[in-house]
């Protein structure tokens, strides 16, 4: 599902409510059901019958049973309340361009983000024809702006036929009588899945954006995506001072694809095959990771 987001379609027999505008009322002889206006969001998904889409712009295209008289026209409001598991102003209006017959009409629109919360909803308004001063279409989108994350330690650990083995799990969260937990967190439209790669030398020490190297080990995750494991095979890339330096690069990324890019060097002793140090990846296009230690070689 990452990077290949659908398009959503959503048509007016089940989300939109129409106000009886000319410009959209079937042409004589046409049967009810015949023609259905549609609307399409660029990004947009569903979750549990809700329409989630990233914040920022989108593509929006409404397609028309008929040619539209006059013009047509779209509003995003204003994102309003806490849909994360206050009336702002991030309104948006919606320039709409038809195609030659006029019944395929496109433009481009802002979702939010807005709010504290980062999961808000807008209405999306389509005007058009006859009913310029009336809405003919709306529907509510739920704009997603909060970025996903989790909570990860690592550990190291001697094979048994020579070299260490690296695990990078979710900090796991205990309740009494409720099942262990990992820490993953995505309160809006959901995570979706995960990704992480082990090198061993920095993987953007010449560029960023795409790593420069091929990773040692990569683990990936979507079903479940949580709580997160991800054990390497045996690593032996020890330099001549007796240590193995990896570097750990963890992508989460969420149901409408906004996603996070986290880095860490991590040092492990060759003999003892414990994690000595940890130092953030410090590039523009990677955020620090900071990992914890697992609780076996925290120093008491």
């Amino acid at each position: 599902m990452k990077k290949g987001l659908i398009l959503l379609l959503i048509t007016t027999l089940s989300l939109f409510i129409l106000s009886g505008c000319e410009g959209l009322v079937p042409s004589e002889g046409e049967g009810e059901g015949e023609c259905e206006t549609t609307v399409v969001i660029d990004g947009a998904v569903v979750v549990d019958g809700k329409t989630y889409v990233s914040g920022g712009d989108h593509d929006i295209i409404v397609t028309f049973c008929i040619p539209v008289i006059g013009s047509a026209s779209a509003y995003i409001t204003d994102c309003n309340g806490d849909y994360s598991k206050g009336n702002l102003d991030c309104g948006s209006e919606v320039v709409l361009f038809p195609n030659a017959d006029r019944t395929v009409w496109t433009g481009s629109g802002n979702f939010g983000p807005c709010g504290e919360s980062g999961c808000c909803a807008s209405y999306v308004q389509v005007v058009s024809g006859e009913c310029l001063a009336d809405v003919c279409i709306v529907f509510p989108v739920i704009v997603d702006s909060i970025i996903p994350d989790a909570d990860l330690e690592v550990c190291a650990s001697a094979c048994d036929c020579g070299g260490c083995q690296i695990s990078l799990t979710s900090t796991v969260l205990t309740i009494p009588c409720f099942p262990d937990e990992g820490l993953c967190w995505d309160d809006c439209s959901g995570i979706a899945g995960w990704s992480i790669a082990v090198y061993d030398q920095d993987p953007y020490d010449e560029c960023c954006d795409i790593p420069c190297v091929e990773p040692v080990y990569t683990c990936t995750g979507v079903d479940p995506f949580c709580p997160i494991e991800c054990v390497t095979d045996c690593l032996d890339e020890c330099n001549e001072m007796g240590y193995m330096e990896l570097a750990v690069v963890f992508t989460i990324w969420d149901m409408v694809g906004n996603e996070n890019v986290e880095g860490e060097m991590i040092r492990v002793d060759c003999d003892s095959c414990e994690v000595v140090s940890m130092t953030p990846i410090s590039v523009e296009c990677v955020d620090p990771l900071e990992l914890n230690l697992c609780e076996s070689q925290v120093s008491p």
